[in-house]
């Protein structure tokens, strides 16, 4: 039975509220993602995942790190559990496990509402909007005028920009937007913007309809477009989206990685994010991908319109990527009650050499470690039948995490199956023979709410002698599967009626269960100081 706290209906009505009120002024509703997690009892809330307090959250946006923490906005509408009018909503943390949630930082105006896009810290005060000794924090994004499309125009979406000279705290509209103005497409939107060295600007990627287009400028206000990639490239199934360049390094060679999210056309159908190995001179993209080929950063049908975190210190080295834990077919049917959607867990992005060329690997980041209640070792043993793990390992909890070595070359089908005392289950499996990883949700609980939500998903993977390493990490509603080390990736929400907390190890054949490790997971635990406070709206 769902219940909805004293805390959630305050929230709503504060933040509903907020957003009718004048440009500036916001409902102060602060709390840690623990209490958020703690003060409810509501079906499917994830445990260690960031979610909205309460109404609809879809792309992460403006993610940067400043001054100790990492900052996440997102698409957020504050009036219903659906989309609708955008706004950035916002939250901070230290460790990217535990987070406060922090007021509505954008609100829409005379422009349009908030769509997607990214923040910068202007150490050098290129706008000239703080100072050396105070540098601006500086949001760039897409405005979407409901007036103008309304009217038949194509122009409707154009790129704005605000600031905040408190590490985020309040925000300031620039006077002159919009920055970018439109030059008559429909689709012209999500500007992700980074400083480059070499060409000693600031780059801003963009995406427009079916391709991209790099844009450049010294001061983040003055936009000269620079060129385009990407019509004849890969995936063309739907509108491209929510795009991100960043530099990796492989094999000592300096490369590009440009993300690019496209709705729909997903190799698993929906929304998904492609990714392009390449070069970039400052100016212009030159992608080392056959353009026929697509690379898909995550074959789950979960994870849309990711990016990754600006500014990260250069003594911590890492790219650091979230995702929107939802798909377009069904994101606003989800069966949750008084939110809507999560993000993905944060993960570490690097560059590796295999025998089939350079991928971009996916792991989760360090930090999450901290939410292991010990470590449980599986000794090494063969498996011909069924494993009961959450017996013979005590790993009956809905939260998990599996670091399982694999020799399946004599195996014909291998399946870990969480389920519930209800006969619901989900399977991640692997299938030699196809060479296929798969997760199949079809009896993991409630399905009826959208006919594109249940199904078999698959993804390519090809083993070296058999072997197989699955690390995946499962909450009560989503489970996230890396794949060799993360080279191939997959992500699934579900909606059980009960938790999972049996999980089992099924071979046709024989699998050689190889040393590993499991351990049960604690939920985010937040600031242990931090309390609720509701304030006057200002």
């Amino acid at each position: 039975m769902n219940r909805k706290p004293a805390f959630y209906l305050l929230s709503a009505l504060l933040l509903a509220g907020g957003a009718s009120c004048n440009l500036g002024k916001e409902a102060e509703t602060r709390t840690t993602q623990a209490q958020v997690n703690k003060v409810t009892t509501e079906q499917h809330r994830p445990q260690f995942h960031f979610t909205p307090p309460s109404k609809w959250m879809n792309d992460p946006n403006g993610m940067v790190y400043h001054k100790g923490e990492y900052h996440l906005f997102y698409q957020h509408h504050p009036g219903s559990t659906t989309w609708g009018p955008m706004h950035w909503g916002h939250a901070v943390s230290k460790d990217m496990v535990n987070w406060e949630h922090l007021p509505i930082a954008l609100y829409p105006d005379e422009l349009g509402t908030i769509f997607s896009g990214s923040a910068v810290v202007d150490v050098n005060n290129t706008s000239g909007l703080g100072t050396k000794e105070n540098p601006a924090m500086v949001a760039i994004y897409t405005y979407h005028s409901e007036k103008l499309e309304k009217a038949g125009r194509n122009d409707f979406q154009t790129q704005g920009m605000a600031y905040s000279l408190d590490n985020g705290r309040t925000w300031k509209k620039y006077e002159q937007n919009p920055v970018v103005k439109n030059p008559g497409i429909r689709d012209f939107r999500d500007p992700k913007v980074s400083w480059n060295e070499k060409a000693g600007q600031w780059v801003m990627t963009l995406a427009v309809l079916d391709h991209i287009e790099f844009y450049g400028s010294k001061n983040l206000k003055d936009w000269t477009k620079l060129s385009e990639f990407g019509k004849t490239a890969a995936a063309h199934g739907g509108v491209w989206e929510c795009p991100d360049l960043f530099p990796l390094t492989v094999n000592g060679q300096l490369k590009y990685v440009l993300l690019v999210s496209l709705n729909p056309g997903g190799p698993n159908k929906g929304s998904a994010t492609q990714y392009f190995i390449g070069d970039f001179d400052g100016k212009t993209f030159k992608s080392d991908n056959p353009l026929e080929t697509t690379f898909w950063l995550d074959y789950g049908t979960d994870n849309y319109a990711g990016v990754t975190w600006d500014n990260v210190p250069k003594s911590d080295g890492r790219r650091l990527f979230l995702g929107w834990m939802s798909n377009w077919l069904y994101a606003n049917e989800v069966p949750t009650a008084s939110w809507r959607s999560a993000t993905t867990v944060p993960r570490e992005l690097t560059l590796r050499q295999t025998s089939e060329g350079v991928r971009l690997f996916s792991a989760p980041v360090k930090e999450l470690q901290k939410l292991r209640a010990g470590t449980t070792f599986v000794k090494a043993q063969e498996v011909s039948g069924t494993l009961d793990l959450s017996n013979r390992y005590n790993l009956n909890s809905p939260l998990l995490e599996l670091d399982l070595n694999l020799d399946v070359a004599q195996a014909q089908n291998v399946v870990l199956r969480f389920s519930n005392n209800k006969g619901e289950h989900l399977e991640v499996g692997y299938n030699p023979a196809q060479k296929e990883l798969f997760i199949d949700r079809t009896k993991a609980g409630k399905t009826d709410f959208k006919d594109t939500f249940p199904g078999r998903h698959t993804a390519p993977l090809t083993l070296e002698n058999g072997k197989l390493r699955l690390h995946l990490l499962l909450d009560v509603a989503s489970i996230e599967v890396f794949a060799n080390e993360g080279k191939t990736v997959m992500t699934d929400i579900f909606f059980p009626n009960e938790d999972f907390t049996k999980v089992e190890l099924v071979s046709t054949g024989t699998t050689r269960l190889l040393d590993s490790k499991v351990y049960k997971l604690k939920p985010a635990s937040g600031s242990e100081t931090a309390s609720t406070k509701v304030s006057d709206i200002r």
